[in-house]
Formats: C-alpha cells, sequence, structure tokens
C-alpha cells in the first residue's frame, strides 16, 4: 500500500505538470514543469521526501528498462543513420559538455548561495 500512495503522489505531480502544460503557451516540455513542481513541493515542505522515496527509487532502478525500445528502434533505422552517426556523435559530445558546464555552474551556485545564506543567519 506504500507504494502505491507513493506513486499515486508522483502521478499527480505528472498530471498538475501535463495541466500547466496545456495551460502555458511555452515551448517548455511536461516533464520540466513535474520536476519544478516537485522541487517547490520538495524545497518548502510540502512534501516530505519520505513520502514518495520509495517509489521514486523504485523508478530510478527500472529506469534503463526504458532506453530499450529506443535502442531498438536505432538498430532498425540504422540504415538511415550510418550516413549521418558522425555528426550525431558531434551533437551529442557537444550537447553533453554544455549540459555538464551548466549543471556545475548552476550547482556551484546554488551552493555558494547556500552558504552565503547559512553563515548569515547564525
Amino acid at each position: 500500500m506504500k507504494y502505491i500512495s507513493q506513486y499515486l503522489i508522483i502521478l499527480i505531480i505528472g498530471f498538475m505538470s501535463e495541466l500547466l502544460n496545456a495551460i502555458i503557451p511555452a515551448p517548455i516540455p511536461t516533464c520540466i514543469y513535474g520536476i519544478v513542481i516537485l522541487f517547490l513541493l520538495l524545497f518548502t515542505g510540502l512534501l516530505k521526501l519520505d513520502a514518495i522515496k520509495d517509489a521514486a527509487r523504485f523508478l530510478i532502478d527500472v529506469q534503463p528498462i526504458m532506453f530499450v525500445p529506443a535502442g531498438v528502434g536505432l538498430i532498425v533505422i540504422w540504415s538511415e543513420v550510418k550516413d549521418s552517426i558522425i555528426k550525431y556523435i558531434i551533437v551529442c559530445m557537444v550537447s553533453t559538455i554544455i549540459i555538464m558546464a551548466v549543471s556545475g555552474r548552476v550547482t556551484q551556485f546554488i551552493i555558494r548561495c547556500t552558504k552565503k545564506g547559512g553563515s548569515s543567519n547564525e
């Protein structure tokens, strides 16, 4: 029963993100809305981590299975992809480096802000 209630909370957040995506005319993926909603709920304390921890851990554990259809699809269209494989590899490498750099900078910024905020409260 614990997993069902935790998964239900995650589904409700997913439903809320779908609603936001339908209401707000912005080119933002639904999953981003969901991440922001979940972050805000956890950050404000309206949702405790224990309320979704086990179900979220299970979903993360089974996540690699979700890549099987993409891999099969790549094998199916390999004859069309193989001529442009170098371009795809370059795009993947460049976008990965950009994502790593931006994520690192954002993390450093948040850590600095947290340290400044924490030291001024003491």
